[in-house]
């Protein structure tokens, strides 16, 4: 992902070097250098709750089609999300299994590439707004006089 430029600047979650803590640096720096200019400065910050398990396959499967990845890749990641079952259990009673429609695994190896794949085609911001990623949080700072 890194030597195609896969993954956007405001990502910083599954990056070497990059951590929660810099990416608040990068949001504290911005609001201070905002305030010494008298400007003001909105945010919000979304966390998506259970986002590894609200991934949709087939929304992430698109996302790969413009990567230009060789088929087998995309064949392999698809074999790995589709046709995935559940059941649960407790004690000595076990539900009916049933398949999954949405998500990656937990813990999977290539589950968090996947993740930031999918969630890697949000738009670009406007010249006074600026995105700041971090896996499933995301802040949006927006500036104005």
């Amino acid at each position: 992902m890194n030597e195609r430029g896969l993954r956007g600047e405001e990502q910083f979650g599954f990056r070497s070097i990059h951590s929660t803590s810099l990416q608040l640096a990068r949001l504290v720096e911005r609001i201070t250098r905002n305030f010494g200019k008298n400007l003001l400065t909105g945010a919000a910050f979304l966390d998506a709750a259970k986002a590894f398990d609200t991934v949709w396959i087939d929304g992430l499967l698109s996302n790969l089609s413009p990567l230009k990845l060789p088929s087998y890749i995309v064949q392999t990641i698809s074999s790995y999300l589709r046709d995935r079952t559940f059941e649960a259990s407790f004690y000595t009673a076990t539900s009916y299994r049933r398949g999954m429609r949405a998500g990656v695994t937990h813990g999977g190896f290539i589950s968090p590439v996947l993740f930031s794949l999918y969630v890697n085609d949000i738009p670009p911001p406007s010249h006074h707004v600026e995105l700041a990623l971090y896996v499933d949080d995301t802040a949006i700072i927006a500036t104005s006089r």
